[in-house]
C-alpha cells in the first residue's frame, strides 16, 4: 500500500486508517465529555500503553480483574480511533481514555467540562527511535526507510500526529487550570511509585500502601511485557509483525544514545531548540 493509502489525513495530521476513520472522528468530535472522564494524553510513543495499565487500577482502587481480562484499546481506548464509538458510551463513570489529540482540536464538550488531563511527555530522542521500530513492526504504517531517512521525517513533523515540538506545546498553552497533571516518561521510570501517589492524588482516589506496591509490581514494563492484555500480541502477525520488533519493545531511557550519531545529536537538539524557543518549558532531558 502507499503512504496516502495508509493514512487519513485529519486536520494536517497523520493518522492510520487501520485505527481512524471519517466516522471515529466524527464520534470524536461529538463525544459527550463527562465530568469525571479522565485522558491520559500522549504524543506517540511516549507511555500510552503504560498509562492504560496505570488508570483503571488507580481508578478501581486496585481491581487487577480488568488488566488481565479486557486489551487495552477496550480499557482505556483511544478517544479519536474506531473503538471509542463501540465501547465508551457503555462504560460506566469514571471512564478513562487515551488521546493522541493536540490541545485545539479537543471536542467541544471537553473544554466545557471538568475532565482531568493527565498529559505525558518523553524525550523526543526517544520517542524517534522507539517510534521507527514501531514502524519497522506495524504493517499498517509506511516502511520507515533507513534511520537517516527516518531522522529528517520525524524532524520535519511527516509522521503520526505531526511535529512533537506543536504536539507538547499545544498541551501547555491552554486554559485548563488544576485539571491537568504534567509528568514525564522519564520521571515514571525513575520513581513510579512517587507518580502514582501524585497520579492517586490528582484524581482523588486513595491507595493503601499495599495496593499501591501492588499495582507499581503489576505496572513494571517487564509485567506488561508479559500480559497479552497489554503487550498487543493478541494483533495477528500480519499488522504487527512481533519479531520484526516487539511492540513493548525496551521501555528505558537514553536509547537513543545507541542510534543517533554525534551530528544527529547536534542537527536534532538545534531544531528541537529552535521550535520551543517560543516556549519556556523545561524538561529533564534538556541538559541531556
Amino acid at each position: 500500500m502507499q503512504k496516502d493509502e495508509k493514512y487519513t489525513v485529519y486536520h494536517g495530521l497523520l493518522c492510520p486508517k487501520e485505527t481512524h476513520s471519517m466516522d471515529s472522528f466524527q464520534y470524536f468530535e461529538g463525544f459527550n465529555m463527562r465530568d469525571d472522564d479522565v485522558i491520559a494524553v500522549t504524543y506517540p510513543k511516549s507511555g500510552t500503553i503504560w498509562m492504560q495499565e496505570i488508570l483503571p487500577l488507580i481508578l478501581n482502587g486496585g481491581d487487577f480483574t480488568p488488566v488481565h481480562t479486557i486489551p487495552n484499546w477496550d480499557r482505556v481506548p483511544w478517544l479519536e480511533e474506531t473503538r471509542a464509538a463501540l465501547v465508551l458510551n457503555n462504560k460506566p463513570s469514571p471512564r478513562a481514555m487515551v488521546s493522541h489529540m493536540p490541545y485545539h482540536l479537543m471536542p467541544p464538550t471537553f473544554f466545557s467540562s471538568k475532565a482531568k488531563v493527565i498529559y505525558v511527555a518523553r524525550n523526543p530522542k526517544d520517542v524517534l527511535v522507539s517510534s521507527f521500530y514501531f514502524h519497522q513492526m506495524a504493517s499498517f504504517l509506511d516502511d520507515p526507510g533507513t534511520f537517516e531517512e527516518f531522522f529528517d521525517k520525524f524532524l520535519a513533523g511527516q509522521v503520526l500526529f505531526g511535529k512533537w515540538t506543536d504536539h507538547v506545546k499545544s498541551w501547555r498553552k491552554n486554559n485548563l487550570g488544576d485539571r491537568i497533571l504534567y509528568v514525564t516518561y522519564e520521571e515514571m521510570v525513575k520513581d513510579l511509585s512517587g507518580v502514582l501517589i501524585r497520579f492517586s492524588n490528582f484524581l482523588g482516589r486513595e491507595l493503601t500502601e499495599q495496593t499501591l506496591e501492588q499495582v507499581v509490581s503489576h505496572c513494571t514494563f517487564t509485567t506488561m511485557k508479559t500480559n497479552a492484555m497489554s503487550n498487543f500480541s493478541l494483533i495477528p502477525r500480519d499488522i504487527m509483525d512481533h519479531e520484526k520488533s516487539p511492540f513493548l519493545r525496551k521501555g528505558i531511557v537514553g536509547d537513543w544514545k545507541n542510534h543517533l550519531s554525534p551530528d544527529q545529536e547536534v542537527k536534532f537538539n538545534t531544531v528541537i531548540k529552535q521550535e520551543m524557543a517560543d516556549s519556556d518549558i523545561q524538561f529533564p532531558w534538556d541538559e541531556d
